[in-house]
């Protein structure tokens, strides 16, 4: 919508520059002070609650030895009245030994046995914490609702520049927004989101049950704006997409991160063209293979100014296989004897999500978990490198398309260029280099809580505009048969630098 405005008048009549002002409004409130609280999702039943101490507990007890053997008396009382609690299963009584746990951890000297306290405490309390019943109360509830009407006073403000039916978004929009909500709480439950089942995978469940069961009504298809969803959502998410980051991974993880998706992204791609797939499909194929699934499928997608059927059609295919993988990966890991560095950095090299890689390096141990956040945080910086490296070679690659036969000026590549890629460019690099790192901490919550809606109402609204018919018949199986390829070479590609990287075959095998 609005893409063709040229001129000066393109700054408020075009969509891609109001996703950047939308995006940066957003931002520029939350760094002066703007109090919001973003809704809790995550929520934990009883059954879930005990089975998840029963696992927990060996890593409590053994907590306690450690810390045993390293003279920290004060944690290992707290750990040892920690697993006191969990076995009479009192989880208000857990949770506040969890707190305890965590507040003895300050003065431990130890680092390592200060982060497995944290980090273990942290997801003991949380779990504690996390009941059901918060997420009804009129709290939560009522910031929704703020944060429900925030976004629809400033997608009226858009709409209403770029010439929309105001009338019948205001009233559409609200359906759009309670399926988004409805995902998000779904997707907050313990075991649904230990299996890596996102939001993003309901969101499209609901919009697609509506449009092909019940129908979409002509008063709710004004408020199914993906494109501006998600073009806002990518411009908040470049201030999550911290360039230090890369930096602090640490130089191996770095390596991995670049040969894995240089490598692995022009193989999907050449597969999927090979298979007579489209170009801008195979381009968010490779994308959503080699990056971080969902993320780097969305950023590309928007990047390349692509068919939202395609990419709902590439998520799809990203959530279904990560839960066999999320799975299977910890036991051949075990089955095989894969050093612990190495299984961490294979998975973290694979998975899809930071959420995901955590999960499945707990299931092997503490090094492998470790390890794998390193090698993930380290590919999802390349998220906007990526996007911005396409966006520059889809530009040209269209521009070159103008009728006339003549190689395009540089004035035409700037009117096609996707604007939003630049406010994300630009929201990364301020939050990476220019602001204190005490202040980017403060704000990622709110920030990346705030993005999660508009990104929710993105997929809503591509299950709102997709037939199941479409998406089945889609390029004919050929799409998912260059997915599968890939993803069955990125694993085996990813398993063999992780063993010369990590395995101490061309470098020292680093202790962690």
């Amino acid at each position: 919508m609005g893409n063709e405005i040229k001129g000066w008048s393109s700054l408020w009549k075009n969509e891609d520059w109001l996703a950047v002002w939308i995006g940066f409004l957003i931002i520029i409130l939350v760094l002066a002070g703007l109090t919001i609280t973003i809704p809790k999702f995550k929520w934990t039943t009883e059954g879930e609650f005990s089975s998840f101490i029963a696992t927990a507990g060996p890593q409590v007890e053994r907590l306690a030895k450690d810390a045993a053997d390293k003279g920290e008396s004060a944690l290992k009382d707290q750990a040892v009245a920690l697993k006191a609690a969990m076995d009479k299963g009192d989880r208000k009584a857990v949770g506040d030994a969890a707190k305890k746990m965590q507040a003895a951890a300050k003065d431990v000297k130890d680092k390592g046995l200060k982060k497995v306290t944290g980090a273990l405490g942290k997801a003991i309390g949380g779990h504690s914490g996390n009941l059901p019943g918060k997420i009804f109360t009129s709290q939560n509830i009522l910031w929704s609702i703020y944060i429900g009407i925030g976004i629809l006073v400033l997608s009226i403000i858009a709409m209403s520049l770029l010439g929309g039916n105001i009338g019948s978004f205001i009233v559409g929009f609200p359906v759009v927004y309670i399926l988004a909500w409805i995902s998000m709480f779904i997707a907050g439950n313990a075991t649904v989101n230990y299996y890596g089942l996102e939001y993003v995978l309901w969101c499209l469940f609901f919009g697609l049950f509506v449009s092909n069961v019940i129908g979409v009504p002509d008063w709710l298809k004004p408020a199914v704006q993906t494109e501006f969803y998600i073009k806002t959502g990518l411009v908040i998410l470049g201030a999550g997409i911290l360039f230090k980051e890369i930096m602090e991974a640490g130089a191996l993880g770095i390596i991995q991160a670049l040969l894995v998706v240089g490598v692995v992204w022009y193989g999907c791609y050449w597969v999927a063209t090979k298979l007579k797939v489209d170009d801008e499909f195979a381009a968010i194929l490779a994308s959503g293979v080699s990056i971080c699934g969902v993320s780097a499928a969305i950023a590309t997608s928007g990047a390349i100014k692509g068919d939202p059927k395609k990419l709902s059609y590439v998520t799809s295919l990203v959530l279904i296989c990560a839960v066999p993988m999320l799975v299977l990966q910890p036991l051949i890991s075990k089955w095989f004897g894969i050093p612990d560095a190495v299984a961490g950095a294979w998975l973290g090299g694979t998975l899809d999500t930071s959420g995901s890689v955590v999960a499945a390096g707990a299931l092997i141990s503490e090094t492998a978990m470790k390890v794998g956040v390193i090698v993930k945080m380290s590919q999802n910086v390349l998220i906007g490198v990526a996007a911005f490296i396409l966006a520059v070679v889809w530009t040209f690659k269209k521009a070159e398309e103008v009728p006339g036969g003549e190689k395009p000026g540089l004035i035409e590549i700037w009117y096609r260029f996707p604007k939003f890629v630049l406010g994300f460019m630009i929201a990364s690099l301020v939050f990476s280099f220019l602001l204190d790192p005490s202040v980017v901490s403060a704000t990622k919550g709110t920030l990346g809580g705030l993005r999660t809606f508009w990104f929710a109402l993105a997929f809503t609204s591509i299950g709102l505009e997709t037939r199941f018919v479409e998406l089945a018949q889609m390029g004919g199986g050929r799409p998912a048969a260059a997915f599968l390829i890939a993803q069955g070479f990125n694993i085996i590609w990813t398993l063999i630098l992780a063993y010369l990287i990590f395995g101490g075959i061309i470098f020292t095998a680093p202790q962690f």
